[in-house]
């Protein structure tokens, strides 16, 4: 006698309640041959269902044996009792249990795609069934747009779409009218005469009547198996088409082996997950937006910081550098304090002019200090008197308000000219123009030809009256001297002004032939001032990072909600061949596309509050950094793994019975 094709030994069922144990099957033993159509009949509560899903590899026995061609189940892991389900059982439910999101066409094409079956292939298999079940006009209607009937009719199509050997039909014809249920049942004898198992499980004796045999359960107990002496007369199917056609009735489960799952390195899947990803957020537009909320907001949160840290640190930079402050002065003697720095004259315009050759070189001023009183007309006033060189203002970061500066021709003639400041303007003409005046510096007459607008500099006081005039004429007409009290150089931006420090130092000694001469780097303000910009761009950085990762929790929470959302849908996928890996796989590839669209448009808003920024007449503009863009979509994406991969583990654990009865 050939070996049964599913034989149930010993087969004992429990169930928990609370403290207590529910037995829902006693001691079942139970054998299905090849092509036989069973009908389990008993009235609700007797445990058939429960039958049903260990036969289907939906559920597993708290004791005893389930074997498959010979095969015991319980040396099967997850992967391979999914296998099962998905290429050998067909499962046909009373409610129908079609994903929503879907088509006729697309639920029918699921378990083609959990067993790696091309797209072409599957869709060409499903429309096939379909058109078989007289369905064709109805491929691209959900389940929603479908009578009771079409849609048990869709059901049918999906457990045939992967062959099918074995049909599990759970009340198949409780959810229809009368004409619906006829029709059905005529399918289930075509079925059966194109070799398929069926096995029905109903409580009422009319759809038993349709088996070959029938089994009768009751308390959890057989209590009759017997073969049906008046099935039904099969002259009404003798004109049928085949519906699918049965190469080989058998479960392939190879002599000796469990069944081994195909290798998990399908990239197609892959790119199916993420189309129902795609299905699954556009059909739950709202939840998708609310979830991508937290990600947005914490993205545009990083990113307008840290550009907004970026463009304010830069305007602060050209502010300082405005000021004066990357500037390098070269004073006489060998530092500060040193007594004899009064008789050391040996720094010379012409060290000034040799140090514009350096490369990194922005500008150079040598300086002569007089101490004279200053005169206009009744008023005399005590204030700082400086001969420079032309460059002066733009090394100190001055510009004009009125008139003009001094050029090299007024060095070379030694010219009586002077440019002065906001405050002297101030104090000497505040009720007349500067342009043009003559003013006493000591007993030497000058024309004042330009006033500077007010600075705050670092090195002058800013309450302080300053006029400036060509070096050449302090030197010669005030003091009649060849040298000057001190060179001032102003380091380009991009060189480090320590380095440049070094050259000044290598090239003077060289031209001194010792070194009689201290330097003063005032660069020291701007990099305090910088490393404290950078430190606080850094303290409000990390503040946004946590509403980023508040965020990532409110993704995750979201995640979760909708997996007990779709519990159905995941037993739905469970049940006809899906995987826990193929579960996980949708879920987080749900909440790292939540969070990486979320990304893309918080850094949209990100950019979108630059131009708002832009226009409320700001001085400085936020600077946006391609690392920390690159950061930001690291980070939510991140962000979507790490806190999608709870909420998906979960749904790829959840417990298929449990699944398929939630409402």
């Amino acid at each position: 006698m050939a070996e049964a094709l599913l034989n149930i030994v010993g087969v004992r069922r429990t169930f928990s309640a609370g403290e207590q144990e529910l037995t829902v099957l006693k001691n079942i033993n139970l054998q299905i041959n090849r092509g036989e159509m069973i009908a389990i009949i008993g009235a609700s509560g007797s445990g058939k269902s429960t039958l049903m899903n260990i036969l289907g590899c939906l559920d597993k026995p708290t004791e005893g044996n389930y074997f498959i061609n010979g095969q015991d189940t319980s040396a099967m892991d997850e992967d391979e009792l999914a296998a099962l389900r998905r290429e050998y059982f067909g499962f046909i439910f009373q409610r129908y249990h079609l994903l929503s999101d879907l088509t006729a066409l697309g639920n029918v094409e699921v378990p083609a795609l959990y067993a790696n079956q091309g797209q072409h292939s599957r869709q060409e298999k499903a429309k096939k069934l379909l058109s078989r079940l007289g369905l064709g006009d109805r491929l691209e209607h959900k389940p929603n747009q479908l009578s009771g009937g079409q849609q048990q009719r869709v059901s049918v199509a999906r457990a045939l779409v992967n062959g099918g050997d074995v049909i599990l039909a759970d009340e198949p014809t409780g959810a229809l009218d009368s004409s619906s249920g006829e029709e059905m049942m005529k399918l289930l004898r075509e079925l059966h005469s194109d070799g398929h198992t069926i096995i029905l499980v109903t409580h009422d004796p009319t759809i038993a009547g349709f088996a070959d045999r029938v089994i009768e359960i009751k308390d959890g107990e057989i209590i009759g198996d017997k073969p049906n002496c008046h099935k039904p007369s099969r002259s009404t199917q003798e004109e049928c088409q085949p519906i699918a056609e049965c190469k080989d009735c058998e479960v392939k489960i190879h002599e000796g082996k469990t069944h081994k799952a195909k290798p998990d390195i399908n990239w197609p899947r892959y790119l199916e997950a993420l189309k129902m990803a795609l299905i699954a957020m556009s059909n739950n537009r709202l939840r998708t937006f609310l979830t991508m909320l937290g990600i947005i907001i914490g993205i545009a949160s990083v990113v307008s910081v840290v550009a907004l840290g970026a463009g304010s640190q830069q305007s602060i930079m050209d502010n300082i550098a405005s000021m004066g402050t990357n500037t390098i002065e070269i004073k006489p003697g060998t530092g500060r304090g040193d007594r004899r720095s009064g008789r050391v004259r040996s720094l010379t315009a012409a060290d000034a002019n040799a140090l514009k050759t350096l490369p990194f070189v922005d500008s150079v001023t040598p300086t002569v200090r007089a101490n004279v009183a200053i005169r206009y007309s009744s008023e005399t006033v005590t204030g700082s008197v400086q001969g420079v060189g032309t460059e002066y203002f733009r090394v100190r970061g001055y510009s004009l308000a009125q008139g003009q500066y001094f050029g090299e021709d007024s060095i070379e003639t030694l010219e009586q000219v002077a440019v002065i400041d906001a405050n002297t303007k101030q104090e000497l003409f505040s009720d007349g123009t500067a342009l043009g005046s003559v003013i006493f510096l000591g007993r030497l007459p000058v024309r004042v030809i330009g006033v500077t607008q007010p600075i705050e500099s670092v090195s002058d006081n800013s309450d302080e009256l300053n006029i400036w005039l060509p070096y050449t004429t302090v030197s010669g007409r005030i003091f009649r001297q060849n040298y000057v009290s001190d060179i001032t150089v102003r380091v380009d931006e991009n060189v480090s002004s320590d380095v440049a420090e070094q050259g000044i130092i290598s090239l003077l000694s060289m031209r001194h032939g010792l070194v009689d001469f201290f330097t003063i780097n005032t660069d020291t303000v701007r990099k305090s001032i910088e490393k404290t910009s950078q430190t606080m761009t850094l303290l409000i950085s990390a503040i946004a990072f946590i509403s980023l990762l508040v965020g990532g929790i409110g993704v995750m929470n979201i995640m979760l909600v909708s997996v007990t959302e779709r519990t159905r849908e995941i037993g739905i996928r469970i049940a006809v061949g899906a995987r826990q890996t193929d579960i996980m796989r949708q879920f987080l590839i749900e909440a790292v596309l939540v969070c990486f669209c979320g990304g893309a448009l918080g850094i949209g808003l990100a950019y979108l509050v630059g131009v708002i920024f832009t226009y409320t007449g700001s001085d400085f503009q936020m600077i946006y950094s391609g690392s920390s863009i690159i950061a930001a979509f690291a980070c939510s994406t991140l962000i979507g793994i790490l806190f999608g991969y709870l909420p998906a583990r979960n749904a790829a654990k959840l417990n298929p019975i449990d699944a398929l009865s939630r409402d």
